[in-house]
């Protein structure tokens, strides 16, 4: 444990914000100390990065709060914005976006948030995704968009019907194909997700 008034360093932060059950107060109490917010593990990961992998909300509340970059990326792409994305934790994506969040950015894929969150079926993040102005035709390296992985990736299931249509009301290009050629009607078909197909026909796709 520290004691009061005695410095502290990035490493004690990092090693803070591993903990599930660290709170704001402790983490106010170590940058007061100089710990340095964006310092980086051997992973290339930030305190935030590191809380946002753990949703730990308040954790990535306090950090964020206290000025730390929502767009740091570690080693492998991620960045807390592009992880909470991805992952579906939303309390903390809201407050990356809150706090200049880059919609632009890319994860290791070449892909935005909205593509990972659309194939992973995380409804909510990709609404509040989409509302925030993430472009719902980027393309990633393997040439995919969101509404494509949302069919090729998924299940059919609900919260992927869902998603699609929440992707096709936000004006998806429906008749993107991939890199073969074939596009999301035919994906659709071709896995027999009749609600997804049925989405897509109202839509007019081809």
């Amino acid at each position: 444990m520290i004691a009061v008034g005695q410095s502290t360093s990035g490493e004690d932060l990092l090693n803070a914000v591993t903990d599930k059950d660290v709170d704001a107060a402790q983490i106010q109490a170590l940058l007061s100390r100089g710990a340095d917010i964006d310092a980086r593990d051997e992973a290339g990961r930030t305190a935030l990065l590191i809380a946002t992998h753990g949703n730990r909300i308040e954790a990535a509340r306090a950090l964020i709060e206290a000025g730390a970059d929502v767009n740091a990326k570690d080693r492998i792409n991620d960045s807390p914005y592009l992880y909470a994305g991805a992952r579906g934790h939303l309390e903390i994506l809201t407050m990356t976006l809150a706090h200049g969040a880059d919609l632009r950015s890319t994860n290791r894929y070449g892909g935005t948030a909205l593509i990972p969150a659309s194939e992973r079926g995380h409804v909510d993040t990709v609404r509040v995704l989409i509302e925030a102005g993430v472009d719902v035709d980027h393309v990633n390296n393997l040439g995919w968009t969101a509404l494509l992985e949302a069919i090729i990736l998924s299940d059919g299931a609900e919260r992927h019907q869902r998603i699609v249509g929440l992707l096709v009301k936000a004006g998806a290009d429906i008749n993107f194909a991939d890199r073969d050629g074939v596009k999301p009607l035919q994906h659709a078909r071709s896995r027999g997700y009749r609600e997804i197909e049925a989405t897509l026909v109202a839509a007019g796709a081809m």
